[in-house]
């Protein structure tokens, strides 16, 4: 189902001032940041994603190193009962900018006090998950297609996360592979599951071995046509994404991946080789974007990012507006800014660069597209079209008897 909307529609949240973005920051060079916080680690070391995980930033006294916090992030750390842990891969520190705390990075992987203060919409599970869920770690919601959940774990956890309530080193319970065999179990009885999602946390931060288990179980269940994963690993973890790795997911194909990226400053050499070793495996490649209050929430900056996604072989897919978790109300944007993007983006930008803007419906309703309104009427037998430039254009449509 599409929905159309009119720009001018009704933001429910209120205005908030939007500061202007970091100028001028570039990350240091590679060898030059890790030589600083790591002192004699090895460029073996470096590109080992093992030593990656070991080496994540994961208390406010391992961040005070990194960066200069403001008011508002010691605040979080202050309040921080039953918080979403912080997590930071060396390789996305780096992306960090240490002073300016609006940078876009930034916001979206260090706590700010916002995140203890919610709005009437906000919801632990927004998507009532856990109403659609027949077995632990399996969400079914469409007819053909489950959400398989294999992991509480990622190696970056988003600030805005739609799962925070079941991600992280907090959670009490942990999937298991018990938990495995009842998904697997609840698929082979339903027949009318064509397409599986495996997703997590990140299914890519586990081990070889684990992975490839998944995948040949359920290309053992006849009904099972496709399977997708869900993962941020080529944008935060890139050194995940080794050769033996992509050796051992094209034998599972058809395979398709969705990787998370959030703004163009991700679009370093390293993820660029990640998602280059996906491609060459025959993996197709698509990109989820959810649009945030400050960080890509204008044309420029979403152009930048679909653009150089194609570059990297990656089809923009779909920018998401942003779930009304508990602690998101800072990061929502009005409805009205995702349509302007798209319309900003139509017609300005090859159409491989313009993906779909969803809301996933609060309530379990799933996902649904928003267009700006492309169609303004009929006028007899012909259709009122306006195209990105506001031009008025006329298209028949006749109205046939049946």
């Amino acid at each position: 189902m599409q929905i159309h909307l009119n720009q001018e529609d009704i933001d429910p949240y209120p205005a908030r001032p939007k500061k202007s973005k970091a100028i001028n920051f570039s990350p240091l060079p590679r060898l030059e940041f890790y030589n600083r916080f790591f002192e004699g680690v090895s460029a073996k070391k470096i590109d080992n994603w093992h030593w990656q995980l070991r080496n994540r930033i994961t208390s406010l006294k391992d961040l005070m190193k990194f960066v200069n916090l403001s008011k508002s992030e010691l605040n979080a750390f202050r309040m921080s009962k039953n918080m979403l842990p912080i997590a930071v891969t060396p390789h996305y520190m780096r992306l960090v900018d240490p002073n300016y705390s609006e940078q876009p990075i930034r916001k979206t992987v260090i706590p700010t006090q916002n995140e203890f203060f919610y709005d009437k919409w906000s919801q632990k599970d927004p998507l009532n998950e856990d109403e659609y869920s027949p077995v632990s770690g399996l969400v079914h919601r469409y007819t053909d297609r489950v959400l398989f959940l294999v992991t509480n774990s990622c190696s970056t956890y988003c600030r805005y996360c739609t799962r925070s309530r079941m991600v992280g080193d907090h959670v009490r319970y942990q999937l298991t592979r018990n938990d495995w065999e009842q998904s697997l179990s609840y698929i082979e009885q339903h027949p009318q599951v064509r397409d599986v999602l495996v997703s997590g946390g990140d299914p890519l931060t586990m081990e070889n071995e684990p992975i490839e288990w998944l995948l040949k179980r359920l290309r053992k269940i006849p009904s099972v046509e496709i399977i997708r994963i869900g993962t941020k690993t080529p944008t935060v973890l890139p050194q995940r994404i080794t050769s033996s790795l992509c050796r051992m997911l094209k034998k599972y194909h058809p395979l398709f991946i969705s990787v998370h990226f959030t703004h163009p400053d991700e679009l370093t050499e390293e993820t660029a080789l990640a998602c280059e070793r996906l491609a060459d495996a025959g993996i197709p490649l698509g990109s989820q974007t959810v649009l945030l209050f400050g960080v890509n929430d204008d044309i420029d900056t979403m152009k930048k990012l679909t653009q150089g996604l194609l570059k990297l072989r990656v089809k923009p897919y779909y920018i998401y507006q942003c779930d009304p978790i508990l602690g998101s109300s800072h990061f929502r944007t009005p409805i009205s800014k995702g349509l302007e993007i798209i319309h900003g983006l139509r017609g300005n930008t090859s159409g491989y660069a313009v993906p779909s803007y969803v809301i996933d419906a609060p309530g379990g309703g799933g996902k649904i597209q928003l267009l700006p309104e492309y169609v303004k009427g009929r006028e007899g037998d012909e259709i009122i079209l306006q195209n990105h430039q506001g031009k008025i254009y006329r298209y028949p449509d006749p109205v046939r008897c049946k």
